[in-house]
């Protein structure tokens, strides 16, 4: 979907990426890149006592990694133009696959060479389970 130019866009247009799992190491590498070693994503012991009884995935590692499952192949996106009403609804694990499902909502001409497209994103798990959704707002190229 995110290759194709404004004008073949149309609300209600779905798009559903390839998995991707997550691992012990994404989730050491992202703490270490961000300075975020808060023990529930780095301690066994301290996640195990918590509600989750595990380490989960940082919010935004989950975000972070969401962007690389969008299919952006064809050149067409130009920019990455906001970000509304994110919200992680579920723990993402040590050895989750999880896969973004997007879906048009909206789109609103910028002028000759461009448009914004509205997208809802939802990230789910193996198992269906939506662990993230947040409301995209990208700039996409037009055919002229």
């Amino acid at each position: 979907m995110l290759s194709s130019y404004y004008e073949d866009l149309n609300a209600g247009d779905r798009w559903v990426s390839r998995g991707r799992t997550i691992t012990e190491a994404d989730i050491v590498m992202f703490a270490a890149f961000s300075g975020d070693w808060y023990q529930l994503h780095t301690d066994r012991e301290w996640a195990a006592k918590t509600p989750f009884g595990q380490r989960i995935a940082h919010g935004l590692l989950v975000l972070s990694v969401s962007s690389g499952l969008w299919d952006l192949a064809g050149g067409t996106v130009i920019a990455f133009y906001g970000m509304d009403n994110v919200r992680f609804t579920a723990p993402t694990f040590i050895g989750d696959t999880i896969h973004a499902e997007l879906e048009v909502l909206e789109k609103r001409d910028k002028g000759p060479n461009r448009g914004l497209v509205k997208i809802k994103q939802e990230i789910k798990n193996q198992n269906g389970k939506t662990v993230m959704t947040a409301m995209l707002q990208l700039l996409i190229k037009k055919k002229n």
